[in-house]
């Protein structure tokens, strides 16, 4: 969470959603801490012919700990600023995993 209260993320129902800021072409794939009102995702990948949204999907799937087929990029396609929905997770992981990306860095 931010200073001003703002957040990259939100519970719809059962449902996660995610403000994600990508930088794609990086050494190594991490969360990068906050851009604005988004968590800021480090991508190896290129943004070529979708390998960056893939990336990203296999990253969250892995941290949130949930089938790759259950995270949705809602809207960002072509754009760094994309929302993701993340069906189901465990909240008490995704909670977790949320302050430690607010933190800062973290790996994958």
């Amino acid at each position: 969470m931010q200073r001003d209260g703002t957040t990259f993320h939100r519970w719809v129902g059962d449902d996660l959603e995610l403000r994600v800021h990508v930088a794609p072409g990086a050494n190594t794939t991490e969360v990068h801490g906050l851009h604005g009102a988004s968590v800021k995702v480090r991508l190896r990948a290129r943004p070529v012919e979708g390998a960056a949204n893939s990336a990203l999907i296999d990253f969250l799937a892995d941290a949130l700990q949930v089938p790759r087929s259950r995270c949705v990029l809602l809207s960002g396609e072509r754009s760094r600023e994309k929302r993701v929905l993340v069906q189901r997770p465990a909240r008490d992981r995704v909670e977790a995993v949320v302050r430690t990306w607010s933190q800062g860095r973290t790996s994958s």
